[in-house]
């Protein structure tokens, strides 16, 4: 085990403590919720113990699968969390989703391969140059659409190993394909959520 130095007054400071309306709130978020605390706008309050803990483990297990080699692929399709998931990803130089998550996109692997191909063969095409005006605008719209849903896996060449999801509620789809296929997950949850999918 590591000392990650995670702070509970950063924790505290960043409102990662803060949870749903209780009317929206998961039942099975009971254990991770301070009891009987509620805040002026009727909302669960988040046990930041638990959480600094569970963010200790996270680290361990991300750091051993990183020393490993393992490939990750981190989601967050929220816009608030769209930079700052494409800035962590290119840090970590891992794949990364911050736009938009096609189903299907590890299910069917077969045919996300084909698309990627076709949209790095796309991109060659781009920088050699030399197309007539309107096939050169044609080209330039085909590689837009496929930028906004690629351009974070464009250069992954097999299922990751681990998935990363930043908020489970938008990114469930992506969460039930990992499911599917055994890909383990760390999940960012809120106090509605499902904690049982995010293991």
């Amino acid at each position: 085990k590591r000392d990650w130095n995670i702070n509970v007054d950063e924790l505290l400071e960043a409102s990662v403590h803060f949870g749903h309306k209780m009317k929206k709130w998961n039942p099975k978020m009971e254990p991770y919720i301070i009891p009987k605390c509620r805040t002026r706008s009727r909302s669960h309050l988040i046990n930041f113990v638990k959480t600094a803990q569970y963010l200790s483990e996270a680290c361990d297990l991300v750091f051993t699968a990183a020393r490993w080699n393992e490939e990750f692929l981190i989601v967050g399709t929220n816009k608030k969390v769209a930079d700052s998931v494409f800035e962590a990803a290119i840090r970590a130089q891992c794949h990364y989703v911050n736009d938009k998550w096609f189903s299907g996109m590890l299910t069917n692997w077969s045919t996300t391969k084909i698309i990627l191909s076709k949209f790095r063969k796309l991109r060659i095409k781009e920088k050699i140059g030399g197309l007539k005006p309107r096939d050169a605008s044609i080209l330039k719209r085909q590689l837009c659409h496929f930028e906004r849903a690629l351009e974070g896996i464009k250069y992954m060449r097999r299922l990751p190993d681990f998935v990363i999801i930043i908020d489970q509620q938008k990114n469930y789809t992506a969460l039930r394909e990992c499911k599917i296929l055994g890909i383990p997950t760390i999940s960012l949850i809120d106090t509605n959520s499902d904690p049982d999918l995010a293991f």
